[in-house]
């Protein structure tokens, strides 16, 4: 049973600390922004760029058509807009307990707040892209459904997948400065792996039970569920099943890996 005891009192030094990490939030987002002209305007206009170049690329350069009568740019973002806030806290928690060695060394300070501030920090740009894509939807006539509001659920599940993972590689990052690089070369590869820009149907059911095993494509077409197809999360508990299966699995190893490796840390920075 300790090390139940350990999991819990891991996360309940993260809870205990809910007010600095909104603060720490709050600081991580406006450091942004700080010196630029447009400020905040620019977590619109980033997306909306690369969404008009995605949808120039595929639809006028590639010709790819409407599935199933859904106009290619709302399935493009429904897919791309859980995979850009995925990938941003990822990236971005790599080098988050190396960029912050003051903050480390403090007795007091639990570092594994540093990946959670981050977090939060990624919704807010999250909240923008999601505010696009209703935009978008709305423009072509689509329908609006209560089914929108089980984003929420698919947004949990990529915090909880996503919070074990950046655990991982933020504290192996302090011994293993090529963490960095791995991860982007990960990243890069899950991106195209993912059914982001082409359907999954399209492959042999073989390949696609492949597919399947990556847990992000699991909150992917859970977006385009809720948004466009309209389907409960509960239609597929087998997958969901496996899912929660690989989540907390990777939760579980992200607060083993972090807790083994934090004591080591400010004697390596």
């Amino acid at each position: 049973m300790n090390w139940m005891i350990n999991y819990i009192r891991f996360l309940k030094g993260i809870v205990s600390q809910r007010h600095l990490l909104i603060s720490m939030a709050r600081r991580e987002i406006s450091s942004q922004y700080i010196g630029s002209m447009l400020g905040i305007v620019w977590t619109i206009i980033n997306p909306l760029v690369l969404i008009t170049v995605f949808w120039f690329v595929f639809s006028i350069g590639f010709k790819a058509k409407p599935l199933n009568d859904i106009p290619f740019v709302v399935w493009l973002t429904a897919g791309l807009a859980p995979w850009f806030i995925f990938s941003e806290i990822v990236l971005s928690s790599v080098g988050v307990i190396v960029g912050n060695v003051n903050l480390v060394k403090k007795t007091l300070f639990h570092s594994q707040l540093l990946p959670v501030v981050r977090i939060i920090a990624a919704l807010f740009n999250h909240g923008i892209l999601l505010l696009i894509l209703i935009c978008l939807l709305l423009f072509h006539g689509m329908p609006v459904s209560l089914y929108f509001l089980q984003v929420f659920y698919y947004l949990f599940c990529l915090c909880v997948l996503v919070l074990g993972f950046s655990w991982v590689v933020s504290a192996l990052n302090v011994f293993i400065r090529d963490t960095a690089q791995i991860v982007g070369v990960i990243i890069q590869v899950g991106f195209w792996a993912t059914p982001i820009f082409w359907d999954i149907s399209m492959m042999p059911p073989r390949v696609q039970s492949i597919l399947k095993l990556n847990p992000v494509y699991y909150i992917v077409q859970g977006y385009r569920e809720s948004f466009i197809y309209f389907t409960p999360f509960w239609h597929h508990l087998g997958y969901t099943f496996y899912f929660w299966s690989v989540a907390i699995a990777m939760l579980l190893v992200g607060i083993v890996t972090f807790q083994k490796l934090k004591p080591q840390f400010a004697d390596v920075l």
